[in-house]
């Protein structure tokens, strides 16, 4: 039976209700779809493939270069997010697996032996050189931030982004790696720099939300100034680390004694 055209195009409002995925490629994929949390289309199905976005400003298309240009470009677009989608047809192979093969065999048979070392084995240096490739893509973010290529910076990190490993748990039971923790606060400083606060509180939120406690620095850093100034700041903040002065308790105290 012959399929129908694999291409779709897409126009929706953001909130986006869709979330996407790095493939093995480097490309997005669509990993969840969820009307509750915002907009999707009745066309789209998980493993679906971007190949073009709207860019981030102005009504320019990109072609999709990789995740992290795609991230980008959605996060900083006002307004409607424009797709055009290849159907995949429900191929989740983009999510990269260890081959398990070896070790389901001999675990069917009631052994682990020579497979199952060589599987983590295998595993290990896996994980090791994916490691060794967000280090260095945040290192290239790193050294664009630096020359103040705020744009470029926070495509690369985003890429970093989408390399985090799918379940991960630290030996202290952290839920995301440092690398994730350190690249999603310097986008929230990216985005302070370019003047998107709302971008860069959802960053900050998110990189509090798993586990950054350095909250003098979150006060105190001027890379992130342009986020303080938002009514959204202080309750934010404030709910990871309560001050030790209720606010409220000291207005009330300046109006019984005068300030």
């Amino acid at each position: 039976m012959e399929r129908d055209d694999p291409y779709y195009e897409v126009l929706l409002e953001k909130p986006l209700g869709v979330k996407f995925n790095r493939g093995k490629d480097g490309g997005a994929y669509v990993a969840r779809l969820d009307e509750s949390i915002g907009n999707i289309d009745e066309r789209f199905e998980l493993g679906d493939k971007i190949v073009a976005i709207s860019a981030s400003f102005g009504p320019d298309i990109w072609p999709a270069e990789n995740y992290g240009q795609i991230m980008y470009a959605i996060k900083t677009r006002n307004g409607g997010v424009y797709f055009k989608m290849e159907k995949k047809y429900g191929d989740l192979s983009f999510m990269e697996k260890p081959d398990n093969d070896l070790f389901r065999k001999e675990r069917a048979g009631g052994n682990y032996g020579a497979g199952t070392k060589e599987l983590q084995q295998k595993n290990y240096e896996k994980r090791k050189e994916l490691a060794n490739q967000r280090k260095k893509g945040f290192q290239k973010g790193l050294d664009l931030f630096n020359q103040k290529k705020y744009d470029d910076a926070l495509i690369v990190w985003e890429d970093v982004l989408g390399q985090e490993p799918p379940n991960y748990m630290g030996d202290r039971f952290e839920r995301v790696t440092d690398i994730y923790l350190a690249t999603q606060y310097n986008i929230a400083c990216c985005y302070a720099y370019l003047g998107k606060v709302d971008e860069g509180l959802d960053a900050l939120e998110d990189v509090l939300f798993c586990g950054f406690d350095d909250y003098k620095k979150v006060r105190n850093d001027p890379n992130l100034a342009g986020l303080r100034e938002s009514p959204r700041f202080t309750p934010m903040i404030n709910k990871y680390d309560e001050p030790w002065i209720n606010e409220n308790a000291l207005k009330a105290l300046k109006g019984i004694f005068g300030k």
